[in-house]
């Protein structure tokens, strides 16, 4: 018989409504039963796409003993953290506080009032690997509840502070001297992973932020060594395993130091940021072929995670027939049976053997260099390339027969604002006008149908609405909005980011304090106001806020909005000199904010600023602020215009402005006199 979870939305909650386990979703009804029945509340919390959450949830959760002992002792509460992040936060850093790491599924014992006491990630249903049965657990927390509840609920109360003095910063006077940035990137250099690119060893993350700032690092110095460990890294997980090679984009990190075994969901989150930081790579290092896996990956992306709606969806699970991965791994016998003839060549190519590379398996990646591949086989690198299209597109119709993964289908606002960011770039500079145009539709989706009387919400699944709103809906999503108006010069685009900045500050602000929290001021009331400054696998709130307000406080000729940026940054800097590869994207607003804004205006006929708009794409400037014909209200265009028929251009940087330049070849050697022309490789 179904549980409570079978009338929600997400595809995580429903996943579990069939247990045996009495859940409640995360809400009032499940804290009133806990106070009544004076019992802790057991908070399990996961998402649709993770791997361990299933076994848990097949192990324990579906085992009619296992959630006798459940029901029994606890307030079961299921959420997912896709959908409620500000929970998720509070508690992964009561974990971590408790155990020192942290992932999912997280198991949390509270108070009846939402104090935690105890946790872990996973328990086995055994003992496994030094880890407690999950019955062990439930049996010890129910004992001590019973005879030790005085001790735990002073535990919960110290663990309760430490949580809420995590999300502030330390009172630290002036910022310290030096370049933070630079520190960072000397960190980053000792980080390095020559061999297989990326920092440190397994596992090893995508991490799109540090590789984006070492980029604008190589582009405002010109230190070419920061730009090769941007394209090694890049290239290393394009031939890598972490790379789907038959449909496109990218599962969500590697298992190993060598990008060969991931972990196969694939996140829309992931695959918008590297889509995006493969694009800037590929422009500012000159090279094709990362430019091509940009457009790969958001082939991908529009391809199987949009709703008809425009919205894009959040993940495709890494489980199907019950194994991880199941869907991308091949035998030696399927390939050959697919390809015939061409089998050799690709299994050269994709180190396929009957031994497998991953528990007897293979995961398709590109060991080597394709020149000398082609060399080795007696053929032109162009004949090779086309028969292993070829037989790419062979092996992703076969593999469109098995079962697959499940499509988590919620529109999360923030997700979803970096896909709109990513195509939006992506299809401006790489001439990819359809791109742009699915940006702007989801952008109209998001606005129309997520944000009610003036409110912007969190998720949206098969038309109903969720409730959270957090700052890094407003903030990605103004973010992925200024660069949609970057990319179309439609003025709506950059009003409606600046209605989202206004509305960020007002209601995610303290009055006198510069950092902004994550929860609104009328959102739910949690055991804290949640505040988290570091990056994830998404940029944090704050430094996504940080930026747009950098971005549009020179538009709109706002200098409270670009003193904000400041005070936020430096409010930060603290936590992010002592731990700077935490800190990736605040830092590249750090080194907007110290190198100043890259001021472009257009003015003149629509034609002739499409020539110079143009012009712009191809050149990767970090710190771009461009005005366009109808935004009358920016500073920037003030008493400028152009010859009827004509177009004209400014570039001011470091508040000197250039005369007004009257094609696209004058815009060019003006970039470059400035200093910010498109590096060569």
């Amino acid at each position: 018989m179904p549980n409570r979870l079978a009338d929600q939305a997400s595809p995580y909650l429903l996943q579990h409504a069939g247990n045996p386990v009495d859940w409640y979703p995360w809400g009032e009804e499940a804290f009133e039963q806990a106070r009544a029945s004076e019992r802790p509340l057991l908070l399990s919390i996961g998402y649709a796409a993770c791997h361990w959450c299933h076994v848990m949830e097949h192990e324990s959760f579906s085992d009619p003993g296992t959630a006798a002992l459940m029901n029994s002792g606890f307030v079961c509460v299921k959420v997912d953290r896709e959908e409620r992040p500000d929970v998720d936060h509070i508690y992964m850093t009561a974990v971590q506080m408790l155990t020192g790491r942290g992932g999912w599924p997280l198991t949390v014992f509270l108070t009846p009032d939402g104090r935690p006491f105890y946790g872990g990630t996973y328990f086995p249903p055994e003992p496994r690997h030094g880890m407690p049965a999950f019955r062990e657990v439930l049996r010890a927390v129910m004992d001590a509840w019973r005879t030790r509840r005085s001790d735990l609920v002073t535990h919960a109360d110290e663990l309760r502070d430490l949580i809420a003095r995590s999300g502030h910063t330390e009172p630290g006077g002036p910022a310290p001297a030096g370049d933070p940035v630079q520190a960072a990137v000397v960190r980053l250099r000792s980080a390095f992973d020559p061999t297989h690119g990326g920092f440190g060893g397994a596992p090893k993350f995508p991490q799109p932020a540090l590789l984006d700032l070492l980029l604008d690092w190589r582009i405002a110095t010109g230190d070419a060594q920061a730009g090769r460990m941007v394209t090694h890294t890049l290239r290393a997980m394009a031939r890598g395993g972490i790379r789907d090679h038959l449909a496109g984009g990218f599962h969500r990190y590697s298992v190993d130091a060598r990008w060969l075994v991931p972990h196969f969901e694939k996140m829309l989150y992931d695959n918008a940021q590297l889509a995006r930081t493969f694009m800037r790579a590929g422009l500012a290092e000159d090279a094709p072929d990362l430019r091509a896996v940009a457009l790969e990956t958001l082939d991908y992306v529009l391809a199987d995670l949009t709703d008809a709606g425009g919205g894009f969806y959040c993940a495709r699970d890494a489980d199907s027939e019950g194994e991880e991965g199941r869907h991308y791994v091949w035998t030696e016998a399927e390939v050959d049976a697919v390809l015939g003839e061409d089998a050799s060549l690709f299994k050269r190519a994709y180190d396929v053997s009957a031994v497998g590379n991953w528990e007897g398996v293979n995961i398709l990646h590109l060991p080597h260099d394709p020149d000398a591949l082609a060399r080795s086989a007696g053929m032109e690198p162009a004949r090779m390339a086309a028969t292993l299209a070829s037989a790419r597109a062979r092996l992703l119709e076969a593999r469109a027969a098995r079962p697959e993964p499940l499509r988590d289908d919620k529109v999360l606002t923030d997700w979803s604002g970096l896909t709109v960011r990513a195509l939006a770039e992506v299809g401006w500079r790489l001439e990819r006008p359809a791109y742009v145009t699915a940006a702007a539709r989801a952008a109209r989706f998001l606005l129309d149908t997520l944000r009610v009387d003036g409110r912007l919400l969190h998720a949206w699944r098969d038309g109903r609405r969720g409730e959270g709103s957090f700052l890094s809906d407003h903030a990605a999503l103004g973010n992925g909005l200024l660069s949609l108006y970057e990319a179309t010069l439609d003025p709506v685009w950059a009003r409606e980011a600046a209605t989202l900045a206004e509305a960020l500050l007002e209601r995610f602000g303290d009055a006198g304090e510069p950092l902004l929290h994550d929860t609104p001021a009328d959102g739910e009331a949690l055991i804290v106001r949640p505040r988290d400054l570091s990056d994830g696998a998404l940029p944090s709130g704050n430094a996504l806020a940080a930026e747009l307000l950098a971005r549009l406080g020179p538009l709109f000729g706002r200098d409270d909005w670009t003193e904000r940026a400041r005070r936020l940054v430096d409010a930060a800097r603290p936590m992010a000199d002592r731990h700077p590869l935490a800190f990736g994207h605040l830092l590249g607003v750090e080194a907007r904010l110290r190198s100043g804004p890259l001021e472009v205006a257009l003015v003149g006929a629509p034609d002739a600023v499409a020539t110079l708009h143009r012009t712009l794409a191809a050149r990767i400037t970090p710190g771009l602020v461009l005005a366009g014909p109808g935004l009358d209200e920016s500073p920037l265009l003030a008493e400028r215009g152009a010859p009827e028929g004509e177009a004209r251009a400014w570039v001011c940087w470091h508040r000197t402005c250039s005369a007004p330049l009257p094609d696209a070849e004058s815009l060019g050697d003006e970039l470059d006199r400035v200093g910010l022309p498109r590096p060569s490789g």
